[in-house]
């Protein structure tokens, strides 16, 4: 598997987040919020959304935003076809890598439980 995130898995204008922003299945921890939505697309789509106002420092934004990416990039062959926007919350700061890791991995699951439910 590649380490890439290529431009075909990015949400990358902002209709794309707005279709998902406008009618998501949702999942929420004290780290991350995460929006799903059917693209009608064969792969997987990923769009960020950490703000400065939960992360400071533009280090532990960076940090969230390689830990949601790789979380991502690691689990694309069971995503699907939805776009997914990952939300960083401010418990998302003090989290250790691997919590941050853990709580993506459940996001992951539940959002494909609930939409297979849909």
């Amino acid at each position: 598997m590649g380490q890439t995130f290529p431009r075909e898995n990015r949400l990358l204008s902002p209709a794309h987040y707005r279709a998902v922003f406008d009618h998501p299945v949702r999942t929420t921890d004290n780290c991350f919020t995460v929006l799903c939505r059917a693209s009608g697309r064969a792969t997987p789509r990923l769009g960020l959304a950490v703000a400065k106002k939960n992360s400071r420092l533009a280090v532990d934004r960076n940090r969230i935003k390689r830990i949601i990416r790789e979380s991502f990039r690691n689990n694309k062959v069971t995503l699907g076809g939805l776009d997914y926007v990952v939300l960083s919350r401010t418990g998302a700061n003090s989290a250790t890598n691997r919590e941050l890791f853990a709580s993506l991995e459940r996001h992951w699951g539940k959002l494909r439980k609930k939409y297979s439910e849909k």
